[in-house]
């Protein structure tokens, strides 16, 4: 099979994939549904009210939830990893998950609007990221390939101290069980009126990187090559981190923290169709989405009480990431 038939391939079977989760998602729960019932209520049929209060009202934010913050973080993830020629870095391993954190939780602690919290979280994100990106820059002395990660858990053991000193300020009885439930990652806040509020940011941020595919390619190749190829790299960087970054914070704020989605499924994705970006970035896309909707599903339904997201993913990442970072240390 040819490169562009097994892309397109790939591409259709991650779309079905995560069209069966969502459908699968939306009948699964406390108050299970049929199939059927799902089909008649998304094609605005005579239904009971229960069941239609159901799906529009609790199931459908939650997938489309779900489905935002997979693509957000899975984009993010695959546009950290080519720019910075490194398939350990994420979010979360630069800091830019913390960072968004940080400026997050302290927006809930100034009792701030959903605007503000995202563009805080947006603010601490492109610190975060401006900081380890510096400082790695200045360290020589160490191997590339593991600076950028060392520099990163530096940078998020830092903000782990300003979110730390927060939750001990926060109003124990208000602010901190709203910021510790949030620190662990869910999906089981996310409205309707959440739905577009968060589509728009991570739309842009996609857009955007979408609309340098091309360019994010040369980024690949030495400093030098690229620049004689005519690419703006400082630009074209500062360009990648931003949408990268908007599309962390907007998640991070509407979601807490999930870990792992922006390390792992650009793995994967990469496996199935190389690492050219105009292939990676749409199944990372599809991948994340479907990814995100298997987890949250398992976490509200494995157990009588829901599994915070952020977990399950844990225990996928955290594997994934020793087995990487023992086949990249690995001696030719």
């Amino acid at each position: 099979m040819g490169g562009d038939a097994r892309f397109a391939a790939t591409l259709l079977i991650a779309l079905a994939l995560t069209v069966a989760l969502a459908l699968g998602a939306l009948t699964l729960g406390r108050f299970p549904l049929s199939l059927s019932d799902v089909l008649a209520v998304l094609a605005r049929q005579d239904v009971a009210p229960a069941t239609a209060q159901v799906v529009w009202n609790v199931r459908t934010p939650r997938v489309a939830g779900a489905l935002l913050v997979g693509v957000a973080l899975a984009c993010a993830g695959a546009a950290f990893q080519q720019m910075f020629r490194n398939p350990l870095v994420a979010p979360d391993t630069l800091g830019v998950s913390a960072g968004a954190a940080l400026g997050a939780i302290g927006a809930i602690f100034l009792g701030l609007s959903v605007v503000a919290i995202q563009a805080l979280a947006f603010g601490g994100g492109l610190v975060a990221v401006a900081l380890v990106w510096i400082i790695a820059s200045r360290m020589r002395a160490l191997d590339p390939l593991v600076t950028l990660i060392l520099t990163g858990i530096v940078v998020a053991g830092l903000i782990g101290a300003g979110i730390s000193l927060l939750k001990y300020l926060a109003d124990p009885y208000n602010q901190l069980p709203a910021i510790t439930f949030w620190l662990l990652g869910s999906l089981a806040g996310f409205a309707r009126q959440d739905m577009l509020v968060a589509a728009g940011p991570i739309a842009v941020a996609a857009a955007a990187l979408w609309l340098v595919r091309w360019r994010v390619n040369l980024l690949t190749l030495d400093e030098d090559e690229s620049r004689a190829l005519g690419v703006p790299v400082t630009l074209l960087r500062a360009y990648v981190i931003c949408a990268a970054t908007l599309a962390t914070a907007t998640a991070v704020a509407f979601s807490g923290i999930i870990g792992w989605v922006g390390l792992v499924i650009p793995h994967c994705a990469r496996l199935l169709v190389g690492p050219e970006f105009t292939r990676l970035l749409p199944v990372s896309a599809l991948l994340g989405a479907a990814f995100m909707l298997a987890v949250d599903t398992l976490g509200r339904t494995i157990s009588v009480i829901e599994i915070p997201p952020g977990v399950l993913t844990a225990v996928v990442g955290s594997p994934v990431f020793v087995y990487l970072l023992a086949r990249m240390r690995r001696p030719e």
